[in-house]
């Protein structure tokens, strides 16, 4: 079968799966690798590795066992932070291509990084913020940021481990529940000034050989740090959209490379701060999958592959809702997805995407339900209703 380009895929989760889908729509082959095996996107890939993302040797060997023979471009694609950054900026100087860019993977992969980035190097506005690795210093970084104040791990994804602090009582087990759910090696969080933001909002990113696009900005909503529901449009004043494209476009731009980024900020009545970027697609992002012309896997792969992009455009105001897993089990079910989809009405289409990850766990997000309508109002409350009618039926009790 011919091929137009390889992509090596780290990290295989619903993120990942998508991509795949859409890489795979443009002729492209994809091996995708992970921890374990069955990963959603090794479902629907060419072939599939199985190892740990910060094994440095194997991701090397790995990386190498597939380069292409043929001459067709090889990308290394990065969808999870948890990665040996350091291989990949070897690999990226030997002339191995890292998608967006091995600096990018290795400024994101760490908090820390990308807010120095953002704050010293680029002069963006942030939160007040200061970082620790103990305790004791959670406690004098409080001193500076004032409380409240959110402590998350400086290496995380989806929010895991981070906490919104309310007194000093708090920190002790904001700081614990940060170190166990901290991703990697590195035992450090920050403690950032709390935003009392009016809404937070994920500005999809694109960045081309033909330039920087931007998607209509996303809202959300979390729990537990974790993304519960995201619609788009969100309505922002034109002069704060700028602004937040403004900054974006600085930080994109510093990073390199062609991809989507999802950068986040949060909006108050008169500012937008910069908080925190992922250098590929963001889960919250998946509302596009029934929002946009293009989803934002379409966009990345596009990018990645120098493809041209048309005008971006959302068809109506869309709204997706997390399916979410109560307990461990590796043997269960779904029902209601009939149900569910029923909900949908002319002019008001009603979506369900279920991950196909073979265990559960509490609160790991294993679909999202996907709604439009009249307004982001009403495309919300369907996308909840949807979701909540998708069950999950676990076997022996």
């Amino acid at each position: 079968m011919a091929f137009i380009a390889r992509i090596l895929l780290l990290g295989s989760g619903e993120l990942g799966r998508e991509f795949v889908i859409s890489a795979k729509r443009l002729g492209c082959h994809v091996v995708a690798c992970d921890s374990y095996p069955g990963a959603p996107a090794m479902q629907v890939a060419d072939a599939a590795e199985v190892f740990p993302m910060l094994d440095g040797d194997r991701l090397r060997a790995v990386v190498k066992a597939h380069a292409p023979a043929d001459g067709l471009p090889y990308f290394i694609v990065p969808v999870i932070e948890a990665i040996r950054t350091e291989v990949l900026q070897e690999l990226e100087a030997e002339g191995f291509t890292v998608v967006p860019s091995a600096r990018a993977a290795y400024m994101t992969m760490n908090r820390d990084r990308i807010r120095e980035l953002a704050a010293t190097g680029l002069g963006l506005r942030t939160s007040r913020y200061r970082y620790a690795e103990s305790l004791e210093e959670v406690r004098a970084a409080v001193a500076h940021t004032g409380l409240p104040c959110v402590i998350k791990p400086v290496m995380s994804s989806s929010g895991k481990g981070q906490s919104t602090v309310m007194d000093e009582a708090g920190l002790a087990a904001a700081w614990d529940y940060a170190v166990a759910n901290m991703r990697g090696d590195r035992r450090k969080v920050i403690v950032e000034e709390f935003i009392a933001f009016e809404y937070e909002i994920t500005l999809l990113t694109v960045r081309t050989k033909d330039g920087v696009l931007f998607c209509p900005p996303i809202g959300h909503r979390q729990e537990r740090g974790d993304y519960q529901e995201s619609w788009q449009p969100t309505g922002m004043a034109p002069h704060l959209l700028a602004e937040a494209e403004r900054m974006a476009k600085a930080v994109v731009d510093d990073l390199g490379g062609y991809g989507i980024f999802g950068v986040e900020f949060f909006v108050t009545k008169d500012a937008v701060i910069f908080s925190e970027l992922s250098p590929r697609p963001h889960d919250t992002g998946m509302v596009t999958l029934l929002s946009q012309n293009l989803s934002e896997f379409d966009l990345h792969a596009r990018a990645i592959l120098g493809l041209p992009i048309p005008e971006i455009r959302v068809h109506s105001p869309t709204a997706s809702a997390v399916i979410l897993a109560d307990r461990d089990a590796s043997s269960f079910r779904f029902e209601g997805l009939a149900a569910a989809l029923a909900l949908g009405r002319p002019g008001a289409a009603v979506d369900v995407r279920l991950f196909g990850k073979p265990t559960t766990r509490p609160y790991r997000r294993m679909g999202v339900a996907l709604a439009a309508g009249p307004d982001t109002d009403a495309a919300r409350r369907t996308a909840m209703d949807a979701a909540a009618t998708v069950r999950i039926v676990y076997d022996g009790g």
